[in-house]
């Protein structure tokens, strides 16, 4: 057999032979910013068609590891904040600042189902998942909006402690994004899809839109994305409690 046989053999079998786990883990290990800045806008959308817009300021560092949401707007949600710090091996840390009854709620694990501040994302969607928590069978390649993507059946171990039975999730074969995921509830009925569009900045491919859809109380959430700013030195102290008090200017 030739060499250039042989390194066509290679390449069709590393292209074809990727398991479900190692596919999730290049999609885990992807580059990201060491640190990210974004004002965001989060539009509600209840079954009647009537909307709620906020706008928020995030900073996130370590892939989202370590996490300060605070809202600006509207007036009676402005000066509410979220930080979030996860932990390896340990429970992670979610506390939100809720002012006008001057108090710290912190979110035990118990709580990680509830809505965050009434939108389609739950705290354990705040989250990230933990690699080996989880479960991976590859379903196969499908196009998803002309994309070839892998369509991947993610199944949360008892560890996980997870608020849902599974996952179905497409992600890029170029370069590797999770591009739609759906999300079931623990009786196996699908609950919402979440799909993410992306841009690239500063040598990143970072997430510009975020939608999730309630398919059962039909109400949804969008997520847009406005002035980034990566790799700016965000120091670890930023994230911690006594700064949620202070909007940023």
């Amino acid at each position: 057999m030739s060499k250039y046989l042989i390194i066509i053999v290679m390449l069709f079998s590393y292209t074809f032979g990727q398991s479900g786990y190692e596919i999730a883990k290049s999609a885990d290990e992807r580059e990201t910013p060491k640190d990210m800045t974004t004002d965001l806008s989060m539009i509600l959308t209840n079954k009647k068609g009537r909307t709620r817009t906020s706008t928020l300021h995030s900073v996130s560092k370590d892939n989202a590891e370590k996490q300060i949401i605070w809202f600006l707007a509207p007036a009676d949600d402005k000066g509410v904040a979220f930080l979030k710090i996860e932990h390896a091996g340990a429970d992670d840390e979610m506390r939100l600042w809720l002012p006008a009854f001057n108090k710290v709620r912190r979110i035990s694990s118990n709580q990680k189902s509830d809505s965050f501040m009434g939108s389609d994302m739950s705290y354990e969607d705040m989250t990230s998942r933990t690699l080996d928590e989880y479960s991976y069978e590859l379903l196969g390649e499908e196009l998803l909006d002309d994309v070839l993507c892998f369509k991947l059946e993610i199944t949360p171990k008892p560890e996980a402690e997870s608020n849902y039975s599974k996952f179905i999730t497409w992600i890029s074969k170029d370069e590797y994004l999770t591009l739609q995921e759906e999300y079931y509830d623990k009786s196996g009925r699908l609950e919402k899809v979440r799909t993410i569009k992306y841009a690239e900045q500063k040598g990143y491919i970072v997430p510009t839109e975020i939608f999730v859809k309630n398919v059962q109380t039909k109400h949804s959430t969008l997520l847009t994305f406005d002035e980034l700013k990566l790799d700016t030195g965000i120091e670890d102290n930023l994230f911690q409690e006594k700064n949620l008090k202070r909007l940023p200017r």
